[in-house]
Order: structure tokens, then C-alpha cells, then sequence
């Protein structure tokens, strides 16, 4: 695998800059967290290199600076919101958020309910964690807010939210999802640490877009086909432009409430420490690419996923047409097609020679393997068993798992389980390949290749069970599928 991005360098001048950051605004600094703190996925797919808890592991070099606050929403705990990228609620997440900091020795000192309202749903989960020890703080709706000032800027306004006691010079606002209200807390406390003589400042970690490459860098490009969803734009900043001269990529809702914000650092402060939403953020990721052509590769691959992932939704009802064409349109942006994604080529070209459904995976070493659907094995446990046999050296006519042994597992999904499909899932063929490496030396190695299929990519010309989808996932593979969704190829 090429790396294009310098993971140590990152740790080092990130952390630094932060610690300047914090000296200057005297005793404390609110660092909005955007994103996710672990598990950036995203990130080291785009940034080759690039660890999924690198944010964090930064920020463990100023732990003992640092303490952390959780903002969920009282919307989000009410409609039981839920995280795409694992499954669960965003109320479950925070409890998680919880516990993973504080097995790598951070402190947290508390969770924020926003957009509390009388919420019962609110109150009910605020008595849950107070059982558990954990320190949970109201912060109110606030009419007109982003835009009535007057009223925000004001006793009834940050004023009528609970102030959270904070001992430390660096806090870490953070969430499980966007839209949770960090930037209001930040502000909020602004006003109450203000309030008390004690001198506070505010600054914005967002990783995306990486405000000193280009408009439409290939990794900029990937990071509006990641929030799709959310509409997001990248703009040239041009409050930057005015104060300096000089262009900066910031995205379309830091610079429509960069006015807003300027009123009220005015309001707190008598004037605005910042000239631009650039100037607000601390991001240096952009300094840490070492290999250009690798991240920009990566990030073409990156929009193309996306945009095989926005037909997905759409295709099980949870997308939307306008996700899927703004995808596509940035495809067009950055010069590509879906071709561009080798796996999807291998892909139909097989199906296309055997009429039925097929996947091809995209090894580290750029071999490409493919696979077809059988009566008993759908193409992407095929696939498996295909790539795990040529990582392993193994004849590609040996059958590593007998008919006998996988025709009585078909008939118990059918006939007892009432399945609508007999073919075996990627979980079971390696449930099976692990009954069977006691005895058989060859099932044996096909399993001890699994920890190479990290980081390799894979195409389905048809809709893979959400079974299948986790087995990759758990694998570390990159896996998109056509939105092909009928019965006789469910697989």
C-alpha cells in the first residue's frame, strides 16, 4: 500500500499548535471538535497514512491539559437518532464516547443536552447518567438563534444556560454526530466565563475541508461527497481573501454564520480575535500530505465509493435523488467516472461473461481477483475463498469447503430457518473454513490471510446482504455494490 500521508509529523505540529493556540487567549480555550475524534475512517481513506484515531492520539500528548464535554442534542435523544457508521443511537454513542476516552486516561468532565425544550425524553436520559456518576448540564433553545443577537448576546439568552464548571486550560468540545450544537456550547461558555472575569477564547477543529489545498482538490471533492446528506459546500473563504490577500477553502455554514459570530465576540469581548472562520480553525493536515498523487488517487476512489453508497440509500429508501446527483456531479468535478474504480470494471466484466451476478476485490499488491454467483455461494463469500486461496498460494481448482458440507447448511436456512436464499453468507464460509482448519492444512492458511484483506477494495454487481456488508467491514475492505436489488440475486 502507498502512503501519502505523514502520520508522525501530524502528531507533532498538530499538538504544537494547539498549545499556541491556548497561550494565546490567556486561561482557557473551547476547542470545537468537528468530526469524529476516533474512528476517522474517512480520513484515512482519503489521506493514505493517515491512522483512524490519529486525532486522538494527538490529543493524548496534552491530556493532562485537556478535559472533555459531550453535547448531544435533546432532538436527536428524541427521535433516537441514530450513527450510521455503527449502528447505534447517539444516547448509547455518548456513553461510549465516555468510556473511550477515559480508557486512554482522559478526563471528562461532563455531558451538554442542547436544544432542551422540557424534552421528558431529555429528562428521563439526564437521570440516567446522573445515576451513573456523570455530571449533565442543560443548554436551552434559543429563539432566532443564530441571527438574534441581541436576545443570544443577553441574561435570557447564553445567560439562561447552566454554566459548566470547567478546571483545565484546554477543553474539548465534542459530539456523536454533527448538528449536535458544539459551536453553541463553546459560545455559551464564552459569555458565562466572561461573565465570571475569566479570560476564555474559542477555536475549531475541523479536518475538512483542508483549508490550504485547492477548491476542487480530489480531497476537498471527497469531503462535499461525504456530507452529500448534508448539503455542505466548499467556498473560498472570502472574508480570508478581504483581511489577507491571500485563499483559503473553508465550507458554505462556517461563512454564512462567520458574520453572526463576529457580533458576538463583539458583544463578549469588545472586539473579534478573528478576521475569517479560516482564522478560527487550527487544522494543520493540509502541512502533513507527503505524497500528493497517492492522497488524490485516494480520494477519486473515495467519491466514487460515496456515490455507490449514496445509490445504496437510495435504493433501500434512506437516500435521496438530490445525495445521488450531487455525487455524481462531483465525479465530474474530479475528471472521473465509475470506472475509475478497477474493482467495478473487473466486476461486470465477469457477470457479463457468465450472466449472473459477480464481485472482484482489488488486492494490496494490486492483483485483481474475481468471483461469480453459484447455486451455494453467493459471489461475495466466492470471493472470499477465491482471494484467500491465491494469498495463500493455494491451487485455485482445490474446493476448500466440500459440496457435502455446505448442501446441509443450505437446507437449514431454507427448510428450518424459512430463508428465501440458500447461498452461504461471508460469515458462514468462514465459519465453515474455521471448522475445517483443524483437520484440513489448506483451510488452515486461506484463514491466515484474512488480516491482509485490510485496505483492499471491493465491487458487487448486485446488492450484498447487510450481513456480508459487516463481514467486510470487520475485514478493514472498501466494498461498494451496484444497486441491483432483485430477489433471484439477493445474496
Amino acid at each position: 500500500m502507498k502512503y501519502g500521508f505523514d502520520s508522525e509529523k501530524y502528531l507533532k505540529i498538530q499538538s504544537e499548535h494547539i498549545k499556541e493556540r491556548i497561550a494565546r487567549f490567556g486561561d482557557k480555550l473551547y476547542l470545537e471538535f468537528g468530526g469524529k475524534l476516533f474512528d476517522d475512517n474517512h480520513a484515512s481513506r482519503v489521506l493514505p497514512g493517515f491512522h483512524p484515531d490519529n486525532k486522538l492520539r494527538m490529543l493524548m500528548q496534552l491530556s493532562s491539559e485537556a478535559e472533555i464535554v459531550i453535547v448531544i442534542s435533546a432532538t436527536d435523544i428524541e427521535k433516537n437518532k441514530v450513527r450510521s457508521d455503527l449502528g447505534i443511537t447517539y444516547d448509547v454513542d455518548v456513553l461510549r464516547l465516555r468510556e473511550e476516552f477515559e480508557k486512554r486516561g482522559f478526563m471528562v468532565n461532563s455531558v451538554v443536552i442542547t436544544h432542551y425544550n422540557g424534552q421528558a425524553s431529555a429528562d428521563a436520559y439526564r437521570t440516567r447518567l446522573e445515576r451513573m456518576g456523570i455530571k449533565v448540564y442543560y443548554h436551552h433553545t434559543i429563539e432566532g438563534y443564530p441571527n438574534n443577537v441581541a436576545l443570544i448576546d443577553s441574561d435570557e439568552g447564553f445567560g439562561r444556560n447552566d454554566y459548566v464548571l470547567t478546571t483545565r486550560p484546554l477543553v474539548v468540545v465534542t459530539a456523536p454526530g454533527p448538528g449536535s450544537g458544539k459551536m453553541a456550547v463553546c459560545l455559551s461558555q464564552l459569555y458565562q466565563e466572561h461573565k465570571r472575569g475569566i479570560k476564555a477564547g474559542y477555536a475549531k477543529f475541523e479536518t475538512f475541508p483542508v483549508w490550504n489545498l485547492p477548491l476542487k482538490h480530489p480531497v476537498n471533492l471527497a469531503y462535499e461527497a461525504a456530507t452529500a446528506d448534508l448539503n455542505d459546500v466548499n467556498m473560498i473563504d472570502p472574508f480570508h481573501l478581504e483581511a489577507y490577500g491571500k485563499t483559503a477553502v473553508n465550507y458554505n455554514r462556517d461563512i454564512e454564520i462567520f458574520p453572526v459570530l463576529n457580533a458576538l465576540f463583539e458583544g463578549i469581548y469588545g472586539e473579534n480575535p478573528y478576521k475569517s472562520p479560516t482564522d478560527m480553525g487550527v487544522n494543520m493536515l493540509g502541512f502533513c500530505i507527503s505524497d500528493e498523487q497517492v492522497c488524490s488517487d485516494a480520494s477519486r476512489d473515495e467519491i466514487v465509493r460515496r456515490y455507490y453508497e449514496a445509490l445504496r440509500k437510495l435504493a433501500e429508501g434512506n437516500g435521496t435523488e438530490g445525495e445521488v446527483n450531487k455525487t455524481a456531479l462531483l465525479m465530474r468535478q474530479a475528471g472521473i467516472t465509475t470506472a475509475w474504480r478497477k474493482t467495478t470494471v473487473a466486476a461486470y466484466e465477469r457477470k457479463l461473461e457468465t450472466g449472473v451476478a459477480s464481485a472482484a476485490i482489488e488486492l494490496q499488491d494490486g492483483t485483481i481477483i474475481t468471483a461469480k454467483t453459484s447455486p451455494l455461494l453467493g459471489p461475495s463469500a466466492a470471493l472470499i475463498l477465491n482471494a484467500a486461496k491465491y494469498l495463500a498460494g493455494i491451487d485455485h481448482s482445490i474446493q476448500l469447503i466440500p459440496q457435502e458440507m455446505i448442501e446441509p447448511i443450505s437446507r437449514t436456512k431454507v427448510s428450518f430457518l424459512h430463508g428465501h436464499n440458500p447461498r452461504l453468507h461471508t460469515d458462514e464460509v468462514l465459519v465453515a473454513l474455521s471448522l475445517l482448519s483443524k483437520s484440513d492444512d489448506n483451510c488452515r492458511r486461506a484463514l491466515e490471510t484474512l488480516p491482509l484483506f485490510e485496505g483492499c477494495q471491493v465491487h458487487s454487481t448486485v446488492l450484498l446482504s447487510e450481513v456480508d456488508r459487516k463481514t467486510f467491514k470487520k475485514l478493514g475492505v472498501g466494498l461498494t455494490c451496484d444497486p441491483v436489488k432483485k430477489n433471484s440475486n439477493i445474496v
